[in-house]
């Protein structure tokens, strides 16, 4: 079924009651002004609670798309503080149970927290200045990669969606075939109103919710199926039913976009990043490289070689 690729959610769940407090209580009281040590207990569950200071930390060790949806989606954010206080309700019952003096999870912790030391340690030598990268650099990266930052044509589309998956019997294929008819004949009409169509007749719920909208999507994210048919068609143009192997859409180019490429104004912030972090690796490359140029590494080979076939 054609749709935009969804944003991946926490699988978490948590009574309806819990969920509207969470929601409520993240979204107003996270910012709060008064505030300032992140005390504020933002949920609880049981004897488990979460206060605002840990659920900015657990959002600082989210990846950037992560965190954006969370500043922006109080519904994002209510499943990230689900899954800390799962996290927290199982902790709570594992040191109940003594499972902290297992001698496998003691040795798994030491582990944790050498990798932890290094691995901090390591970022903070290996963090570039606050002034880099500087304008003449950010100027320079844009010119050498324009040609990569080039963005595809991307189109605003709706559908009407029939169910029809290949292989099914033939009695389900003809109800499918009818069911196209009568989408295409009333598509035929003067004034036909596509979004009207679409939320009646469509067999996606979620499209046909919102009057078959599917939102905007770049040209290479798209079937080449459904690709090859889209070139020929103006905004507002309505597509032959196109086969897939979930049934029959007929799309509605809503609105196109050509291809462009964005100024440096656009993606200053993401192409500043990017040069942080590029220039943050060949740091620690670099410090790792010159600490073992200091410090030579001596292997005895033999004996490494007969460690995995020990028992």
């Amino acid at each position: 079924m054609l749709r935009p690729f969804p944003l991946r959610r926490f699988s978490l769940l948590l009574p309806a009651p819990l969920s509207i407090c969470l929601l409520l209580c993240v979204s107003t009281r996270l910012h709060a002004a008064d505030d300032d040590t992140g005390s504020t207990v933002i949920a609880r569950v049981g004897d488990a609670q979460v206060t605002a200071a840990e659920i900015r930390a657990d959002i600082q060790n989210l990846d950037a798309n992560a965190q954006a949806a969370a500043e922006r989606d109080p519904a994002a954010l209510s499943e990230i503080v689900r899954a800390i206080l799962a996290q927290r309700l199982v902790l709570k019952e594992a040191l109940d149970k003594k499972w902290d003096q297992n001698p496998a999870v003691t040795a798994a912790l030491e582990r944790l927290r050498s990798n932890a030391i290094a691995q901090t340690y390591l970022q903070s030598v290996s963090k570039p200045p606050d002034s880099y990268p500087s304008d003449t650099e950010l100027q320079a990266a844009y010119d050498a990669n324009k040609a990569q930052l080039l963005i595809p044509r991307q189109f605003d589309l709706a559908q009407v969606f029939v169910k029809n998956p290949k292989g099914a019997d033939a009695s389900a294929a003809a109800i499918a075939q009818v069911k196209l008819d009568a989408v295409r004949k009333a598509l035929a009409k003067h004034g036909a109103d596509f979004a009207a169509i679409a939320s009646a007749e469509s067999d996606d719920p979620t499209s046909a919710a919102k009057g078959g909208e599917l939102g905007w999507l770049a040209e290479t994210r798209i079937q080449p199926e459904i690709r090859s048919q889209l070139g020929s068609l103006v905004k507002g143009a309505i597509s032959q039913p196109i086969r897939l192997d979930d049934g029959w859409h007929v799309l509605k180019v809503v609105d196109v976009k050509e291809p462009y490429t964005p100024s440096l104004d656009e993606i200053r912030v993401q192409l500043s990043q990017k040069m942080r972090a590029e220039r943050a690796r060949a740091n620690s490359q670099q410090y790792v490289a010159k600490l073992m140029q200091d410090n030579p590494v001596q292997i005895n080979e033999l004996a490494l070689s007969k460690v995995l076939k020990q028992p």
